[in-house]
């Protein structure tokens, strides 16, 4: 049997086998500062911490979301999908929001990916949405909306699933993040957003507030604060080729990843966007063999830990 806390209690606080299935997060997020936070708000507003973030999941629609056009789809999805929206906010994510939030991840992305990331994410603000499903899917709500969303290689993504249906660009530009177990849920709320507006979503979320609309006006600021861009390779790549040839005269055929490289070494300005659409098909994302600090778990893994808890209560 998994113990109900395994942090040092003289590091921080006790995070429950409820709220994941890795013994690694109970350790790390019982002395992490964004759970520390998240967790003591809330418990300050129910006695149940576990069951919250149990039936409430998050989804970050990111700035390629936002300039590609797609939150209303995202909205519809959702909804069709049985997932009611309970808040809403805009979030931008800075540098260090960025590593806050994939603190435990990034460990294995390469020199291009955090280069590349850097010139898209903080372009434009986000859009997250606290979500919670109208049933009982046997899983954590987090876990669910992380199944159906759909995974990060463009290749593996299938007809229905969120990422399929915004778009299947590179394993970069996804438009779209969910925190992956109710711990997760929890802690990103806090990397997000300050004791305030974290306070409102909580609320809003305690009551069963449908914040449908106010996703939907949040959608609106956002795309009058921001230009339309379409998203698609072969038009970056040639939009790429002519602003490197105007400078060096570069070779007519020289491959997308030669002309990425001309540009950096000979200082070139290019349209960020472009830069990214293209970096992200053509040069590597992740270090080979290198395995994340944390990761999620499926919901049939989630199943059985489920079943473990439920049959050696403490």
């Amino acid at each position: 049997m998994t113990p109900d806390h395994l942090a040092d209690p003289s590091l921080g606080i006790p995070v429950s086998p409820r709220l994941t299935c890795h013994p690694a997060k109970q350790r790390l997020y019982g002395a992490d500062t964004y759970y520390q936070e998240a967790h003591e708000q809330l418990a300050s507003l129910t006695d149940d911490v576990t069951g919250f973030a149990h039936r409430h999941a998050a989804l970050l629609l990111k700035p390629d979301a936002v300039v590609s056009r797609r939150l209303e789809a995202a909205v519809d999805w959702l909804t069709g999908l049985g997932f009611g929206i309970v808040g809403a906010a805009v979030t931008r994510l800075t540098r260090t929001m960025i590593r806050s939030l994939w603190y435990f991840q990034w460990n294995l992305a390469t020199p291009y990916r955090r280069k590349l990331a850097a010139l898209f994410l903080e372009d434009a603000d986000a859009l997250v949405l606290l979500v919670r499903h109208a049933h009982d899917t046997g899983v954590p709500a987090s876990v669910e909306l992380t199944r159906l969303k759909g995974p990060t290689d463009p290749d593996a993504r299938r007809p229905g699933q969120l990422r399929h249906l915004l778009g299947r660009h590179s394993y970069l530009l996804n438009l779209v993040h969910t925190p992956d177990e109710p711990a997760d849920v929890l802690r990103e709320l806090a990397v997000h957003f300050d004791e305030t507006t974290r306070g409102r979503l909580l609320r809003s979320a305690l009551a069963d507030e449908d914040r449908t609309v106010d996703a939907l006006e949040l959608t609106g600021r956002l795309y009058a604060a921001t230009k339309p861009r379409d998203l698609d390779f072969e038009p970056a790549v040639g939009r790429l080729r002519d602003a490197v040839s105007r400078h060096t005269g570069t070779d007519p055929t020289a491959t997308a990843r030669t002309l990425l490289e001309t540009a950096w070494e000979e200082g070139i300005a290019l349209d960020p966007w472009d830069t990214v659409i293209v970096g992200s098909k053509v040069l590597p994302m992740r270090v080979p063999g290198r395995a994340p600090v944390l990761d999620g778990a499926d919901a049939g893994t989630w199943r059985r830990h489920l079943d473990t808890l439920r049959a050696n209560p403490t």
